[in-house]
């Protein structure tokens, strides 16, 4: 008997296998191909919008995404350095074979941890309640709890033109049963879709044709914990590229012989990241569009044609791709296709991962109807911290929508549900000064800490940068320079306005023009990390963004705070819309605030709901 048990060995498994692992529950992961844990079948890249801020996070709560990635990476840069820090991200381009490899090890190492190659295609349910899986070969594993990650694997099948392939990713074996399953125990499933460009040799491309893209000259890292940096020039380098009228020209030609305009896709892909030739019919009204050529390992010849994502037969993807500059004389080593997948409606969860329909048994990732390896490796980790907590009977975590790009992604899943592949955007965060790339350790270490996921040693060295920050903050303010100090030759060059009357370090890094950086050479060194350093020029220069954030954050959260009765009868609450009682029935919010998310409820809804609950609870 397993205390959890865990179904798919992607970015959600893994993750999922190691919290509770690490906890100290005895777990097991099942996946179909131990050699494909942890693979980067679509691009091998790491971060980004957005998604950088959620490795972050993962990294902040504990999890493994952000160690390997620092690990593996051939090249690390920075994001939106020119926009503000609500919107920087870390992208890493990991390296193909690396990576997984590293997961794999720290899968064999983790104590507690039993791993089985098998098919679940599955569960054994007593009293709605999951007791284990079966595996296509009728053997059984008994467990506490279950968490599905099963990808793209439910049903999957391989479009390319008019061709339709029943197989998982990079032809793996696809789960032909489980979605199936699901269905007649009561979830709600539907068809998704997404896609892969091709991959052309590497010594076949034209360079001198294309923008070189090189990392950032600094020390990066996704991990708190990484002390390692590769530099600047040792990192590999990206090239960047673009369609013209030419290769627009042939998709517009050949729409009819496309999975996506011939009739045979079902399911909806992905609204921001379509494939090439959705683009051309979407945004018509573009001459160009942009094209990154990308090394996927040190041990490999290949080149991944970021942003050219399509599923035209073979022989109008060899058209199409050769007029793009660079690429016209292109060795195509694997064709681009599509992959249709069966996913559940993710408002049959509770915002712990749990599903309604079945007791202690949870979904993370792509089953949920997300898109994107960081997506899934944040829920595969609070689906694993909420199957420990479940199991030592502790509230689950649920984190907020200031707190963390995951508590926003989890929330829209389960509130709003999802019809396409749902990707994380900074746009989706009400909050985003708040939810910084630098700040994810002051969010969310706390909640790791709480879970056992972060040592006792870790977070003192949390505690301790935090006090370093805090201190710095309040010396700079003690710090005053004067019209006669040599800063002023500093501010000339910037294009700063002198200094008239004496002021404060601290108000002088609240100019646009100034940063930590430079005011440092005029201050007694505090033996700040650069990271530190940018972290007290943030806090500084944004205070008055970010306070007013926090107020703004202070009245939510008294409707965060207002509980709502899972057992209420939503059809006896008078004057509810019909509308209000059929979705509240169907989501079952947990707080007033969740509530008033839910597309279709309206102020009125809340007002008589806010009576309904003074009234009889």
């Amino acid at each position: 008997m397993y205390d959890v048990i865990v179904v798919g060995g992607g970015h959600a498994g893994i993750e999922a296998a190691l919290a509770p692992a690490r906890i100290g529950n005895k777990t097991l992961l099942i996946t179909s191909h131990f050699d494909n844990v942890g693979s980067l079948p679509c691009n091998t890249s790491i971060g980004g919008p957005a998604k950088g801020i959620i490795v972050r996070e993962i990294d902040a709560l504990g999890g493994q995404m952000g160690k390997t990635a620092d690990a593996t990476y051939l090249q690390m840069k920075m994001l939106n350095t020119a926009k503000g820090p609500g919107v920087q991200s870390l992208r890493a381009q990991a390296d193909k074979k690396a990576y997984p490899r590293y997961m794999q090890n720290i899968l064999k190492q983790q104590d507690n941890l039993d791993i089985v190659e098998g098919m679940v295609e599955d569960l054994i349910i007593e009293d709605d309640t999951v007791k284990g899986v079966i595996l296509d070969t009728g053997e059984t594993y008994l467990g506490m709890t279950v968490i599905l990650t099963t990808g793209t694997y439910l049903k999957a099948e391989i479009l390319v033109g008019d061709q339709k392939t029943p197989s998982g990713p990079d032809q793996e074996r696809q789960s032909l049963f489980l979605s199936d399953r699901l269905k007649d125990l009561g979830f709600r499933i539907q068809r998704l879709k997404t896609g892969t460009p091709p991959r052309v040799e590497i010594n076949s491309v034209d360079y001198s044709k294309t923008q070189c893209q090189p990392g950032t000259d600094e020390p990066l890292a996704f991990s708190y914990e990484t002390t390692n940096f590769i530099s600047i020039e040792e990192q590999t380098p990206c090239y960047l590229t673009y369609t013209n009228e030419t290769t627009h020209q042939i998709i517009r030609d050949n729409l009819s012989k496309c999975s996506m305009y011939s009739g045979i896709v079902k399911g909806i892909g992905p609204r921001y990241c379509p494939s090439i030739e959705d683009k051309i019919v979407k945004f018509s009204d573009k001459s160009q569009h942009q094209i990154f050529l990308e090394p996927e390992s040190k041990e490999m010849n290949t080149i991944y044609v970021q942003g050219f994502s399509t599923s035209m037969p073979h022989d109008i993807q060899e058209q199409m791709i050769r007029t793009i500059p660079g690429l016209e004389n292109c060795q195509i080593l694997k064709y681009a296709y599509a992959i249709e997948y069966d996913a559940i409606d993710p408002l049959q969860l509770w915002p712990s991962l749990e599903t309604k329909v079945i007791k202690n048994l949870f979904t993370a990732g792509q089953i949920n109807g997300t898109s994107g390896y960081e997506e899934a490796a944040a829920q595969g980790l609070i689906a694993g911290i909420n199957a420990s907590q479940k199991l030592s009977g502790k509230a689950p975590l649920i984190l907020r929508r200031d707190e963390a790009y995951i508590g926003v992604m989890i929330d829209d899943l389960v509130t709003k549900g999802t019809k396409e592949p749902y990707r994380m955007l900074t746009s989706r965060a009400e909050y985003r000064l708040l939810l910084r790339h630098d700040n994810a350790d002051e969010r969310l270490r706390k909640y790791g800490y709480q879970a056992h996921l972060v040592s006792e040693e870790v977070y003192q060295t949390y505690l301790n940068k935090m006090q370093r920050i805090h201190n710095e903050i309040e010396r700079l303010e003690s710090i005053r320079f004067t019209p006669k100090h040599e800063i002023n030759d500093v501010l000339e060059q910037l294009g700063s306005s002198r200094l008239n009357e004496g002021m404060s370090a601290k108000s002088l890094l609240q100019r646009p023009e100034m940063d930590y950086q430079k005011i440092k050479p005029f201050i007694e060194d505090a033996h700040l990390s650069l990271e530190e350093e940018k972290r007290v020029t943030i806090l500084i220069k944004y205070k008055g963004y970010i306070d007013k954030a926090l107020r703004q954050v202070e009245k939510q959260k008294k409707m965060e705070e207002k509980q709502i009765p899972l057992d209420i009868d939503y059809h006896q609450v008078l004057n509810l819309s019909l509308e209000a009682k059929q979705k509240l029935s169907e989501i079952r919010p947990m707080t007033i605030a969740q509530a008033s998310r839910i597309s279709g409820i309206n102020p009125a809804d809340i007002s008589v709901l806010l009576i309904y609950l003074k009234q009889y609870y």
